[in-house]
């Protein structure tokens, strides 16, 4: 099977350096792409949240605060939906064995709660490459309550 950005025609795509002001760049990117393409206001929290996390996870954790890395994020329109992409040049992880981070033990923790994030605000979540390349996927219409 080819890799998710190999699989999808990008309406937009950008890359930066691994360093953690780069965050501003993608919250631009979000920012612009659901203003410009009509997802719903009720869904632009989730997303701006969910896609922090990833993207602050491949600069700090998959490519470790090096700067001579990328981050590439971008997103596809679908007739439904808006699907973002994030690759880090990383090693991956094992994103199947994760500690929850519901558990009592786990609360007190200051990490490990990007993806148990990412899976409750996306509508799905995929990830390719070892953990590297994730995509999160997103309904553009309004929230049902």
């Amino acid at each position: 099977m080819a890799a998710i950005t190999e699989e999808m025609a990008f309406t937009e795509r950008i890359e930066f350096p691994a360093k953690a002001e780069n965050i501003s760049l993608a919250e631009k990117l979000i920012d612009d792409a659901c203003g410009r393409h009509n997802v719903h206001e009720s869904r632009y929290g989730n997303i701006l949240i969910a896609l922090t996390e990833a993207v602050n996870n491949a600069i700090h954790h998959g490519n470790g605060l090096d700067p001579s890395k990328t981050v590439t994020l971008g997103y596809e329109v679908r007739p439904d939906r808006i699907v973002f992409v994030v690759k880090d040049q990383g090693a991956g992880f094992d994103y199947e064995h994760l500690p929850d981070p519901t558990d009592p033990q786990n609360l007190e923790k200051p990490h490990g709660r990007g993806v148990f994030l990412m899976r409750a605000l996306a509508d799905s979540v995929s990830f390719e490459d070892h953990g590297s390349t994730v995509s999160l996927s997103f309904d553009r219409a309004p929230t049902k309550e």
